[in-house]
């Protein structure tokens, strides 16, 4: 990572500025950076779309955290266990479904009647489970991907998960808001958006790093020797017994048996040296856990909690805020968190956290003074309040974008391109421990705020 010159500084010159500008982005190629952005940008919009739009799913009186289980279970569930078997799938194979499954679940929730029962609520929370199940499988995947492409690869598919925040959250709150379009019209075109991620993956991306590896499966280790990163000592624990068997059962698939082994004989050999990876994926998992799985579970619990728990009840008097209805500060709250994401997320070749736990604690230290705030409500102005927020935004994308960098520079290369699909699951378990925190904390944040005068959340 390169350090520009600060404004002010002999260096400072334009020219001087320029050179170094251009010397971080040295050797990026346009169509690889392209694809990831677009990787990054679709499967994450449609999950920002549907928090985007919680309040008009499923109406007031039902707690915004079901809309967030709904869109997280799934994706959680399918990090915490496609790992273990994802690489048998091809690349090319992978993202059509992840497209199909998008398209339909947003397809289901768009063309479901706007009535607020719980029948039409709970198909369209089937459509939010089919566009989680996409978002999930795509983004470990795609995290896997990033190791045949490099660190620019990384810092696309970052920026364009910021951008799907920032695009998703502002265009939902434009459309419905400013242009007034129906949620259901909004939804329904916005559904349509995952075409882009078939045409970034077999038309954009140069698919010849995937293709040198034809006839192999990820999570082969290579052979360059490389310096062992803090916290891997779990990785090269594995003994060279097994990781001789788990290097022959994941190369055989590919290949033409030669050996005159009975049919029972050989299953029972694929068997074991399937076990025998399970074992040292979850080894590589052990060791993940402290460096990089907490500190973004962490961060997604405490930011997750304030999006959906406490956002809702940030409420003031109309009067004294720019907004003609009170469903427009949660929109409005959730566009200026993914402001601050976006950026963050962006700022992997300018700006590198290493002590990953401090910004996830002064995440915590925000959930503390919000859910102070809705309490006793201190905070004088709303756009104090938008100003905690954005920084909250900042805080989440900064140590999500800076845990797989991490990851990146420190794991060796044979352990890579399972770490960063494995420590993924961390966004979604603390975003479903979130919802779960959730659904309890606005019910009860709103009685507060009713038992003590000021009903603004009922009038939502």
């Amino acid at each position: 990572m390169l350090l520009l010159p600060m404004p002010g500084s002999p260096s400072a010159s334009w020219p001087v500025f320029q050179a170094r500008l251009k010397a971080i982005f040295e050797g990026a190629d346009p169509r690889v950076c392209c694809a990831f952005w677009l990787f990054g940008l679709i499967n994450n919009v449609l999950y920002v779309i549907i928090l985007s739009a919680a309040l008009d799913l499923v109406g007031p009186k039902v707690p915004k955290g079901v809309v967030l289980l709904a869109d997280v279970i799934p994706s959680f569930l399918t990090k915490l266990c496609a790992p273990y078997f994802i690489h048998k799938i091809p690349y090319h194979a992978r993202i059509p479904v992840f497209a199909a499954l998008s398209a339909c679940g947003m397809l289901i929730i768009a063309l479901t009647p706007a009535e607020r029962d719980s029948r039409t609520i709970g198909i369209k929370m089937c459509g939010v489970i089919l566009a989680s199940l996409s978002s999930g499988g795509g983004e470990l995947s795609f995290l896997g991907l990033t190791h045949y492409y490099g660190h620019f690869a990384l810092a696309s598919w970052g920026s364009g998960t910021g951008g799907a925040g920032l695009i998703g959250a502002g265009a939902y709150a434009v459309a419905t808001t400013v242009l007034s379009i129906s949620p259901r019209s909004s939804l329904l075109a916005f559904s349509f958006l995952p075409i882009i991620m078939l045409i970034s993956f077999f038309l954009i991306l140069p698919l010849s790093p995937l293709k040198a590896m034809s006839g192999k499966h990820s999570y082969e280790a290579l052979q360059d020797a490389e310096q062992q990163g803090p916290g891997e000592e779990s990785a090269e624990d594995i003994d060279v017994q097994d990781y001789r068997g788990e290097r022959e059962g994941l190369i055989s698939s590919s290949l033409h048996s030669t050996t005159g082994l009975s049919f029972d004989s050989t299953n029972s050999k694929r068997l074991s040296q399937a076990w025998r990876s399970f074992k040292a994926n979850l080894k590589r998992s052990r060791g993940l856990f402290f460096p990089y799985m907490l500190p973004l579970l962490l961060v997604y619990i405490a930011e997750y909690t304030i999006n959906q728990g406490v956002a809702p009840t940030l409420l003031f008097p109309l009067s004294s805020s720019p907004f003609q209805e009170y469903r427009s500060f949660y929109s409005t709250y959730n566009a200026i968190y993914q402001v601050g994401v976006f950026i963050s997320r962006s700022s992997t070749p300018f700006i590198r956290v290493h002590h990953l736990y401090l910004p996830s604690l002064l995440q915590v230290a925000n959930l503390v003074v919000l859910t102070m705030h809705a309490m006793f409500n201190f905070i004088p102005h709303f756009y104090i309040v938008c100003i905690i927020i954005f920084w909250e935004g900042l805080l989440g994308g900064l140590v999500y974008v800076s845990t797989f960098a991490e990851i990146t520079d420190n794991v060796p290369k044979k352990d890579r391109e399972f770490s960063l699909g494995a420590t993924s699951v961390s966004d979604s378990a603390g975003i479903c421990a979130a919802g779960f925190i959730s659904m309890a904390f606005e019910v009860w944040l709103c009685k507060w705020q009713v038992d003590h005068g000021r009903s603004y959340c009922k009038l939502q």
